[in-house]
């Protein structure tokens, strides 16, 4: 996230009730504060030359992850909502995630860890000054508290790309969490069908959805069948053990020559050892679980297993409407299980577990149809490129959507254990290189036809 000028004009907007507005402050204050409470755990957790290292050439260094929360928490709520002047203008370009690439960052003159923490503290608390005084109207960038709402889920995505730093050091375990609560094994069917015909996708009415998400309208979907939950390591390793990453027949062209230049036998951090896969996770090493849904696959692993099974991965139009679609009332809603915010009976979210849950969990966050685990757990992989929807209108700046639409980037749909409940929702729309297996990135079948 940068800050470089709107590419729409700011909107009026129509005055928000009394109630209204302590409601919007409320919530803006619990999920900027939820957010800082997880960074500070992501930080705090490790000696600071675990803070200053950068432990892959595909992320940053974690100390640069903080002051960047910082860095982007005043240039939008201090500078553009207040008006205020620069804390640290000199330090803007270090933290402009455009301006350098992550291979370089571990060479700037960063923030030591201490001083970050004071920068990003101190933001913070003249953000909240902001906060107690703000009316949300006026224009498009403080209307409903988007420009909070903004700010907490950019926080929360930099705490689950934190989370998957941790997941790549080495060393010993830094993070515990308890497991999700054991489920019954699934006996469902393992496949839903989804009528075909019309739904409405995207949004124009979800306050804080971002920009990609929008506008709604709607879409055509032929009948298909969708996987009842995520495919699972078990399924997964069928697919191995058959010989599926020795086999041109199942891969993309692209695929099959990354497969062969990288030497793919797995999902990332697993090996086998005799006749038992194991994994590493968050510095332990494991049995990987059978029933769990399979985690750290990329784009042409997921498309690959997809074709050996003799399916095809959902398009993003597909996975959206077997999540939102209720064909009792033909409209759609903001999650499966409904327009309430997500509960820990709904979907494995926030960082409360560092793991998916078992695949058939979370029987009340099941969509009308009957699909499960559509949100949580595990990012879904989709078959469509990153592209932008009718009636797009980037804000309140290009460079968060914009300018990654095209075929180099591939939809992942549904959120995963390490992403928190404001920065995942129906119409959430994540995306990302095919070659990507760092990301808690997972997926579930498809197939056409109604028969």
């Amino acid at each position: 996230m940068t800050g470089p000028a709107p590419e729409t004009p700011d909107i009026a907007t129509a005055d928000v009730g009394t109630a209204d507005i302590e409601a919007l402050r409320k919530r803006a204050l619990t999920t900027l504060t939820t957010a800082r409470e997880r960074t500070a755990l992501l930080t705090d957790c490790v000696e600071d030359p675990d803070l200053t290292a950068q432990h892959s050439p595909l992320m940053s260094p974690l100390v640069w992850d903080l002051a960047h929360i910082g860095n982007q928490e005043e240039l939008w709520l201090l500078r553009r909502v207040a008006g205020r002047e620069p804390m640290r203008p000199e330090i803007d370009g270090l933290y402009d995630a455009f301006e350098h690439p992550r291979s370089e960052r571990p060479s700037l003159p960063l923030l030591p860890p201490d001083e970050a923490r004071r920068y990003a503290a101190e933001v913070r608390g003249r953000a909240l000054d902001v906060l107690e005084s703000a009316d949300f109207h006026g224009t498009r960038l403080t209307e409903a508290g988007f420009a909070f709402g903004m700010i907490a889920q950019h926080e929360q995505q930099h705490d689950e790309t934190m989370l998957i730093t941790h997941q790549l050091r080495r060393g010993p375990q830094a993070l515990t969490a308890p497991d999700p609560v054991p489920a019954p094994l699934f006996t469902g069917p393992s496949e839903v069908l989804v009528p075909g015909g019309p739904f409405t996708m995207g949004t124009s009415d979800e306050p804080w959805a971002l920009d990609n998400e929008r506008p709604a309208h709607p879409r055509e979907v032929a009948p298909f069948f969708i996987d009842t939950t995520p495919v699972t390591n078990g399924a997964y390793q069928a697919f191995i053990d058959d010989g599926g990453y020795d086999d041109a027949r199942w891969w993309t062209r692209e695929g099959w020559a990354h497969v062969r230049r990288h030497s793919l036998r797995a999902p990332l951090f697993w090996r086998r050892e005799g006749k038992q896969w194991l994994r590493r996770r968050f510095g332990v090493t494991e049995v990987v679980p059978p029933d769990e849904p399979v985690l750290h696959v990329c784009w042409y692993e997921a498309d690959a297993y997809a074709r050996w099974a003799g399916r095809r991965l959902p398009t993003e139009a597909e996975w959206e409407k077997a999540a939102r679609y209720d064909p009792a009332t033909g409209g759609s809603t903001r999650y499966p299980w409904g327009d309430a915010d997500p509960a820990p009976e709904h979907a494995n979210l926030g960082q409360r577990h560092l793991r998916p849950a078992p695949a058939g969990s979370y029987p009340a966050g099941e969509s009308p149809l009957g699909v499960r685990q559509l949100i949580g757990d595990v990012w879904e992989w989709t078959a469509s490129d990153f592209l932008p929807y009718p009636g797009f209108r980037a804000f309140p700046y290009k460079e968060y959507s914009e300018v990654f639409f095209g075929p180099e980037y591939k939809v992942l749909r549904g959120g995963s254990f390490a992403v928190d409940p404001v920065a995942c929702r129906g119409t959430f729309r994540n995306w990302d290189h095919p070659v990507r297996r760092q990301i808690f990135s997972g997926f579930r079948t498809a197939r056409s036809g109604a028969v």
